[in-house]
């Protein structure tokens, strides 16, 4: 198993357990490697194996998120394509987000710059589209915020009263509430 591999394994410990959660012993049994291979993969600890998982998510977030606002195209139509990506990536909600969870105590000592860097990129790109949609600058990057705000609530609202409709009727109804000019 390559370094690619156990990040892609490792995101399911992360996002189940969170980080103060992932033990070695979990993180083991998830990717099928023993303490030494981890080591030999991960020579720092789970503080490496948490950015690998960050970069993997970031990668992701950029090629499918990211990358989709940025193409040409109507603004409409990009919204819901990174809407209906962000709801293949959540499970319609079930998986939560790294980023929140990254968020919060020691991980958030760890990884502040790389979530907001994450969260600023997402806002920037989705505040990009509005303004080409005919929104001003100011009111964009609100809208943009907002999205984001919105779409976090509902990952934390639907794992909590375990209801995935509440996080697929943010994501359907997105698109048309960005769209609106004042």
């Amino acid at each position: 198993m390559d370094k690619i591999e156990a990040s892609q394994r490792l995101v399911n410990v992360f996002r189940q357990y969170g980080y103060e959660g992932a033990t070695l012993s979990r993180i083991s049994k998830a990717t099928g490697l023993g303490r030494a291979s981890l080591y030999h993969h991960f020579p720092d600890g789970k503080q490496q194996m948490a950015q690998a998982v960050l970069e993997y998510v970031n990668q992701w977030f950029a090629a499918t998120i990211l990358e989709p606002l940025r193409q040409s195209g109507e603004p409409l139509k990009r919204i819901q394509v990174m809407s209906f990506n962000l709801k293949q990536f959540y499970n319609c909600g079930q998986d939560a987000c790294l980023l929140a969870l990254f968020s919060l105590g020691e991980p958030n000592d760890l990884f502040h710059q790389q979530v907001s860097q994450a969260l600023n990129a997402w806002i920037d790109n989705l505040a990009k589209v509005l303004e080409e949609g005919g929104l001003s600058e100011m009111t964009a990057r609100q809208r943009a915020e907002d999205a984001v705000m919105q779409i976090q609530g509902a990952l934390v609202l639907t794992r909590g009263l375990d209801n995935t409709a509440l996080f697929e009727r943010v994501l359907e109804q997105l698109p048309r509430l960005l769209g609106k000019v004042d």
